[in-house]
């Protein structure tokens, strides 16, 4: 049974432990997580899931500021055979990564090369793919540059939101685990380079990245609203009002009222129960759930009913910061 240390500080990686403790591949014999935070509207100092779950099952756990020569010492007395990481928060060095006899493998949730960085899930749904999936790659200095060992992939239906893809990636880490995990112990498993020039690459988002330009194709803009859910959240200003965007789709023309093709991209055209029909560069873009400030996030049919759009309503259109690049972006502190 392998002596494993697992890395990560997001809920995504419960799954991919939960195995891990009921399997007889690894042994977790220690948990590194980030440092409790200030959490919620009360800001109350709190610790992650992963923290939470392994206190529960009476794991030690380190949670160092950062990952410094202390850190490494704490790392080396586990005696791990492997470390397994999955959305840490804290960049290794090479000597860390190098401590365990098999070395350091990355869960990182996209299909390598497209999309290494920070926001791979919400990027990929965002930018309208049907498939993405978790990569089981040795990790290297250079960002998600590793060789594959394998992947898991997973669809994202069309009216996925990031929260939804994020829960079928997190199902998909265990059978790949249990695919790789026998192999890498037993010393049989291939890791294949990457094909950097295939390589594209996602940021960490911003509160900024919530905007839309309604001159691009409603498929794209229902796309980057649903990608953008839960955070950073796409939004518009509706009568004077900011009014946050929770799901949309893309139709055709509407059947009845006027041509989307001759109305200003940003025009509203209508509503039915399902949905807010507004004009874009391209077909018809329906938001299906809208929220007012200090409201909950509610189907259209019903925020309509206590927040009136008429037709003709203008919607401002504004440029939309990029979220994909083919090299990576230049780092932001904070």
């Amino acid at each position: 049974m392998l002596k494993l240390v697992f890395m990560g500080s997001d809920a995504i990686a419960l799954p991919a432990l939960d195995w891990l403790v009921r399997s007889e591949v690894g042994q977790v014999v220690a948990v590194f997580t980030q440092p409790d935070r200030a959490m919620g509207r009360g800001q109350k100092v709190q610790p992650n899931a992963i923290k939470l779950w392994a206190e529960a099952r009476g794991l030690p756990v380190h949670q160092p500021d950062k990952f410094d020569a202390a850190a490494r010492a704490q790392l080396a007395a586990c005696a791990p055979e492997l470390t397994l990481v999955m959305a840490y928060g804290h960049i290794l060095k090479q000597d860390a990564i190098d401590t365990p006899r098999l070395g350091t493998l990355n869960l990182h949730t996209s299909i390598l090369p497209k999309y290494r960085g920070a926001s791979p899930i919400q990027t990929a749904t965002a930018c309208g793919d049907r498939e993405t999936g978790v990569t089981l790659m040795r990790m290297v200095l250079q960002l998600d540059a590793g060789p594959v060992a394998d992947v898991e992939r997973v669809t994202i239906a069309p009216l996925d939101t990031a929260a939804e893809v994020e829960a079928k990636l997190a199902q998909a880490c265990v059978p790949l685990l249990a695919r790789c995990l026998p192999a890498i112990a037993a010393g049989h498993q291939v890791f294949t380079p990457q094909d950097a020039a295939q390589a594209t690459f996602c940021r960490r988002l911003e509160k900024a990245d919530g905007v839309l330009d309604f001159t691009a194709p409603a498929a794209a803009l229902a796309a980057r609203i649903n990608g953008l859910n839960p955070w950073p959240g796409s939004s518009v200003e509706i009568n004077g009002q900011p009014v946050k965007l929770g799901l949309a789709d893309a139709l055709g023309q509407p059947e009845t009222g006027p041509s989307a093709s001759s109305q200003t991209p940003g025009t509203v055209l209508g509503h039915k129960d399902d949905g807010l029909l507004v004009a874009t560069g391209q077909g018809v873009l329906r938001l299906c759930r809208l929220q007012r400030p200090g409201g909950k996030m509610l189907p259209a049919g019903e925020f309509l009913r206590g927040f009136p759009v008429a037709p003709g309503t203008l919607l401002l259109s504004r440029p939309m910061p990029a979220l994909v690049a083919g090299q990576p972006f230049p780092y932001r502190k904070g």
